[in-house]
């Protein structure tokens, strides 16, 4: 039984580790001194009607030490909280997002856009699609 739990258990660890992708780095090319953002890979569906929570992070080399500040975009129909975000350097990485899709909002694919900037150096992008489906 304690195998099954194990093989069970490390089958969810890798499945959730696999579904984050990374964006281009961002920050200085120097090994180590820059970051990139974790957004999932596959689409995230939402119901019509309904919000849902999803966590994106920063991904720091081990020398990068600077806020960044997270500017997320998403087309018209669905909405995401909040839209600006500063990670500062002593901050955890994760940022929490709320994504809300209105009753009468078209089925279909969204793409959500995050850009990290820091305070100096090149900034990363990346996006992931939200799709709306039925209740």
């Amino acid at each position: 039984m304690k195998k099954v739990i194990m093989i069970v258990m490390t089958l969810a660890l890798v499945t959730v580790l696999g579904c984050y992708s990374s964006s281009e780095k961002g920050g200085s090319v120097v090994k180590g001194e820059g970051f990139k953002i974790a957004v999932p890979t596959f689409d995230v569906d939402i119901k019509q009607g309904e919000t849902q929570s999803l966590t994106i992070s920063l991904e720091r080399g081990e020398s990068f030490k600077q806020d960044v500040k997270l500017t997320i975009k998403t087309t018209k129909g669905i909405s995401i909280e909040p839209t600006d975000i500063m990670v500062k350097a002593s901050d955890k990485p994760e940022v929490a997002l709320r994504i809300t899709v209105p009753k009468d909002a078209a089925l279909g694919t969204y793409s959500i856009s995050v850009k990290g900037t820091p305070k100096t150096g090149e900034p990363a992008s990346t996006e992931f699609n939200v799709k709306v489906i039925t209740p």
